[in-house]
């Protein structure tokens, strides 16, 4: 992976932090907007919600730390991908969490989600999905 592009997503990620908790919020939206059927598979109260909103920023904030050490995230990623089975997360999931993701960004950034940056989280979330559907299917 590029420096380039792991740079763009560690910075742009770092402008989201601070708006984590609503990031979280249009993200799972937007996730159910796309799939309503994935909607089971998530806690249906909301203090539960804003619970797995909190992990899902938290993990994604350390993905994106740990680009700049892909020996170590790799691992990682592969369990992370086991784990989503019991979940019942299948396969084709991941690509609607990708579009929700780089919606949530779209939304999250403004006009800092430049071409650029979009291309660069499009290649990020497509390894790091890689990996964990590879290690799990």
């Amino acid at each position: 992976m590029e420096l380039k592009t792991i740079t763009l997503v560690q910075e742009s990620f770092e402008k989201v932090k601070p708006i984590s908790q609503a990031a979280s919020k249009i993200f799972y939206e937007k996730l159910f907007e796309l799939d309503p059927k994935l909607k089971p598979l998530f806690p249906s109260d909301e203090e539960s919600m804003s619970i797995q909103g909190n992990k899902l920023m938290s993990m994604l904030g350390a993905a994106v730390a740990g680009l700049s050490n892909l020996d170590a995230l790799i691992p990682i990623l592969k369990d992370l991908g086991k784990r989503h089975v019991d979940y019942k997360v299948e396969a084709f999931h991941y690509q609607t969490v990708g579009e929700a993701l780089l919606g949530t960004l779209e939304v999250g950034l403004g006009d800092d989600f430049t071409t650029e940056v979009k291309e660069a989280w499009t290649s990020v979330y497509g390894t790091m999905s890689n990996v964990m559907i590879d290690a799990a299917y």
